[in-house]
């Protein structure tokens, strides 16, 4: 609840005190006063005779003790002094309300609750004593009666008004609105017309759902400051609410002639125009609000990603991949709008274009991990393997532990032949992932890959073995396991037995068909050979594949025809280095 003011006690003797310390010393100093009292609450014997000379200054002595603990925030000892006191003097107002604003401070309202009630009916006219009993009250949420504590401050003591802000606020917090809205009236009547008060009644129509009310208030406050924008843009969200969008529209249109550049009325006519169909005028006006470098960027990032989570969605796209331009034009230095533009180009499948917003969004911020992993990511779908190699790198030297960029740069390094380089990277980012099985499987794989490329097959085969104890099915490895097993004409059956499954799982994928006729080729099973090739280039062109079928068709005797093939092979691209002699000289080279 609400803290009061700080006013300093100013006393020298307990009998002068007139206590003006509020209850904001309680807030100040409550996190030192957390140890609980542990005396038990005094009970307030009945009236007493006029305490003595001799007693008075015994009681001052003691409550100016006391006065030393408590700026030195020692409630407990302050407690101690302020009962010794007590019991000399119980009718002193001064002293109880100390009493009761150092249990406050020590967490203990309810016992504090008597004393700060025996300061008021020993003096009714401080109005601190009554403050800090609604402050008692608040605190044990009791708020009728902290209400009442204040209503009867304002009954007691002169001028005390200002307190209807509060006591409206405990009001509210009881949802007590009709309350409230009289406390207002009387704030109104008191100070007149004041813009919050306004404004705190509309949140009150609209919490009793009283949309009309709401409105009205609304007119008075535009009535007041008709060229107050906020004003119009509030109303017409009200009138929107209220079922009413052309007049929410027509709010709109007036205050866009008093600030014609507003962002906000843009956009909030563009979400009107969407609510009744008309698309091409709620995309004109949110266009003009993305245009506008008054409408902040995060609101437009936030905005743009509302899109991206309706993605993919041919009807919006247009509309997004614009407001993304936009949102770069007219923030062309924050790094963020370049990278929620890559998010939306991501999705839509406008890769190219993505990779180069993400870079353009890391030369003006380069501390996000997310962004420099989208960069390595469409690095290699689009297979970009030179500049998978640098972005890795330049990500290493920000996130040198992040074991993602190590499995990139590997990658990039294997795809660009510096299989020594990758197999560093590999084994560096494997050790880094040792808590990851899912990740260390993948860095297996790629090893496995790079040590057949070196000709260290009792690494590459451990690699790949790694990999199958923890993922039978793993495609990846089961085919170039396989198609190297074959190629170096060792585990034969093994080689089968995997890339049979492959083919059984995946029986038209040419890639796997064609492992499998290799490793039944190497075992001399030429018909077989044929059968799997003929099935693989009826779905693909491969070179290799090309290649391939030309080599069964040597062994089976089909010399002219093994030469077409080997020829439109050479055609296709890439195939083996034996090719150009094997069409020369119309023979069979491995």
């Amino acid at each position: 609840m609400t803290r009061f003011r700080n006013i300093v006690l100013a006393t020298c003797c307990l009998a002068l005190v007139a206590t003006g310390e509020s209850q904001a010393q309680s807030k100040k100093k409550k996190k030192k006063g957390k140890e609980k009292a542990e005396t038990e609450q005094v009970a307030i014997p009945a009236p007493q005779p006029e305490p003595s000379e001799q007693e008075k200054l015994l009681s001052e002595a003691l409550f100016l003790e006391g006065m030393k603990f408590f700026m030195l925030e020692d409630y407990k000892q302050a407690l101690s002094q302020f009962q010794k006191a007590y019991a000399v003097t119980p009718n002193n107002a001064a002293l109880n309300y100390k009493l009761a604003e150092t249990y406050l401070l020590m967490e203990n309202p309810k016992a504090g609750l008597s004393f700060a009630q025996a300061a008021i009916a020993n003096d009714t006219q401080n109005p601190y004593y009554y403050l800090l009993l609604a402050q008692l009250h608040a605190e044990q949420k009791q708020y009728t009666e902290a209400a009442q504590a204040y209503n009867d401050l304002m009954r007691n003591v002169p001028d005390q008004e200002q307190y209807l802000f509060n006591l409206a606020e405990l009001y509210l917090a009881q949802s007590k609105y009709d309350d409230a809205l009289k406390t207002y009236d009387r704030i109104e009547k008191k100070y007149g017309a004041l813009e919050q008060l306004s404004m705190n009644r509309q949140q009150i129509y609209l919490r009793q759902k009283n949309i009309g009310k709401a409105i009205a208030e609304g007119e008075k406050l535009i009535a007041t400051n008709p060229t107050e924008i906020r004003y119009l843009l509030a109303q017409a969200e009200l009138y929107n609410a209220g079922q009413k969008p052309d007049i929410a529209i027509e709010t709109l249109h007036r205050a866009l002639r008093i600030e014609p550049n507003n962002p906000f009325a843009h956009l909030m006519l563009s979400d009107l125009h969407r609510q009744k169909g008309n698309l091409e005028e709620s995309e004109k006006q949110v266009k003009i609000a993305f245009a506008s470098t008054d409408l902040d960027i995060d609101t437009k990032v936030r905005i743009l990603v509302d899109f991206i989570r309706q993605l993919p969605n041919p009807a919006i796209e247009g509309i997004a991949l614009e407001l993304a331009d936009l949102t770069i034009s007219s923030h062309p230095e924050e790094a963020k709008a370049y990278a929620v533009a890559g998010d939306l180009q991501t999705i839509i499948g406008k890769k190219e274009t993505a990779r180069g917003n993400y870079i353009k969004a890391v030369k003006l911020d380069d501390s996000h991990f997310k962004i420099w992993q989208q960069i390595v990511l469409l690095d290699a779908e689009l297979g970009e393997s030179a500049d998978l190699v640098k972005h890795s790198e330049q990500a290493l030297e920000l996130f040198p532990n992040q074991a993602v960029f190590w499995f990139y740069n590997g990658t990039g390094h294997l795809i660009e032949k510096n299989f020594d380089r990758a197999a560093k990277s590999l084994e560096h980012g494997k050790r880094l992932s040792v808590s990851e099985p899912e990740l260390v499987a993948q860095f297996n794989a790629q090893l496995g890959d790079t040590y057949n490329s070196i000709k260290e097959y009792k690494k590459s085969d451990e690699a790949y073995e790694a990999v199958l104890s923890h993922d039978p099915n793993n495609e990846h490895v089961l085919n170039n396991y396989s198609y190297f097993l074959s190629l170096r004409g060792e585990q034969l059956p093994k080689a089968k037995a995997m890339a049979g499954r492959l083919v059984e799982q995946h029986p038209a994928n040419p890639t796997y068909l064609d492992t499998y006729a290799w490793v039944l080729y190497k075992m001399e099973d030429y018909e077989g050979a044929l059968k799997y090739l003929e099935q693989a280039i009826a779905v693909s062109e491969d070179a290799t594949i090309v290649e391939h079928y030309g080599d069964v068709l040597f062994k089976l005797g089909k010399r002219d025809e093994a030469v077409r093939q080997w020829e439109k092979a050479k055609l296709k691209g890439e195939a083996s280095a034996f090719l150009d002699r094997k069409i020369k000289e119309k023979k069979l080279y491995e």
